[in-house]
Parts: C-alpha cells; sequence; structure tokens
C-alpha cells in the first residue's frame, strides 16, 4: 500500500514564514513515519521561493532516513535543482516521456514520474506515455463535490498490478492511488478496487501521521 502526501502550506495557521516552516516540520514527520512519497504543491509560490522551499523540504526527507521520495509539483527543473526524486504532472503539464528526457539530459536516470489523472482515459494516457504511478480522483464526494465512484476507480486500475511498488522506469504496471475523500474507514473499499495506494492533503496534514500510518498499515498490512 502506497501512501502519498501531498501538501498545502496554506491550511496551516500563521504568517507565510510559519506556515512554511510548519509545512517542513510536517514533511519531515510524513518522512519519518514512513510515508512512501510527498508531493510539494505549492503552486502559488514564486520560483525562486519554490526552489528554496523545495530544497529545505528534500534535507528534510534526507535528515528522516527514510526511503521516502520527495516529488514538485510540475516543475521539472525546480526538481532538478534542489535534488527532488522526481515530479508530479496536471493534466495540463508535459507528457511524462518528455519529463523523463529532461531528468536524464540532466543527468537524473531513477527520477519518479507521476501524473493527476481525473478519468479511465488520462490514466491509460499516462501510463502509455510512460508516467510510473497515477494520482486518480476524486474518488468520493468532498466539500460538496460529487466524486467520480468506486467503479471508476476500479475501471482506472483495471489490468494493473496494484500490488506493485513505484521503482521507477520498468516496474510492472502502474500503480493508480486513490484521492479525494479518502479516509481510515473508505480506505480499504479504494484497495480492494484495485488502488496500490491512497494520496490525499488533509488526511494526513491534519493528523498525526505516525499514528495514521500504524493505524492504516495494521489494518491493511497485507494490501
Amino acid at each position: 500500500m502506497i501512501l502519498y502526501y501531498i501538501t498545502d502550506r496554506r491550511q496551516f495557521p500563521g504568517d507565510e514564514l510559519e506556515r512554511r516552516e510548519r509545512l517542513l516540520l510536517k514533511i519531515s514527520e510524513a518522512a519519518r513515519a514512513g510515508v512512501d512519497m510527498i508531493q510539494l504543491r505549492e503552486k502559488d509560490i514564486r520560483m525562486r521561493d519554490l526552489e528554496a522551499l523545495a530544497r529545505a523540504a528534500v534535507r528534510a526527507v534526507h535528515e528522516a532516513g527514510t526511503a521516502t521520495r520527495l516529488l514538485i509539483n510540475s516543475r521539472s527543473d525546480v526538481a532538478i535543482a534542489a535534488g527532488a526524486h522526481g515530479v508530479h504532472l496536471t493534466g495540463n503539464d508535459i507528457p511524462a516521456g518528455d519529463a523523463r528526457v529532461i531528468f536524464a539530459k540532466a543527468g537524473v536516470l531513477n527520477s519518479v514520474i507521476g501524473v493527476s489523472c481525473h478519468s479511465v482515459e488520462e490514466v491509460r494516457m499516462a501510463e502509455s506515455q510512460g508516467a510510473d504511478f497515477a494520482v486518480f480522483g476524486p474518488v468520493f464526494e468532498k466539500a460538496g463535490r460529487g466524486g467520480v465512484g468506486l467503479d471508476k476507480l476500479r475501471e482506472a486500475c483495471g489490468g494493473m498490478n496494484a500490488a506493485a511498488n513505484v521503482e521507477g522506469p520498468g516496474a510492472l504496471g502502474m500503480p493508480a492511488l486513490a484521492l479525494g475523500g479518502v479516509d481510515v474507514q473508505n480506505a480499504r473499499s479504494c484497495l480492494e478496487a484495485g488502488a496500490a495506494g491512497i494520496a490525499g492533503i488533509r488526511l494526513f496534514q491534519h493528523r498525526e501521521v505516525a499514528d495514521l500510518v500504524a493505524r492504516l498499515k495494521s489494518r491493511f498490512e497485507s494490501c
């Protein structure tokens, strides 16, 4: 079961400096707790500030001494400059294959490329373009907005190796992670539908991460 934390510093209290400090503490906490991947998704920051934040996040993950990987939202150039493990692409970004070429030209041969997908067709496209995994959703209703449901998640995961880990190029199949209204209670239904793991912002950001990870792994240790 892959655990994927997506950041949003704006949900923390305080001014901008305090929010960034709280975010870095949460990233460190998540890495130490064994979260598999963290997506630094701070889209409203200027590139120079984003690179500085990314470098600090990379240090926090490295100092945790775990296998957690840090991905930067959309910006392959920032990911390379900061020494992150890869990039997470949206539907408006370049194809996964093009991003991998950018990393390879920079001498980064084991980059991890994730893609946000909102339909089965987008998942298939991401896989054909060489993505390592997809984040699919929203699965459940959230904040009054309807989700695509478990049937669509099941279809998106069809034919993929749900038990696969993200191992970079050459991994067997392409894992799809469930996003959108996912919590401890409904996570099992996502995994049973074929999801390789779960992704979220509030799920990780507003909880004690070590306790959350322990609860999830104890309930779904065979997933």
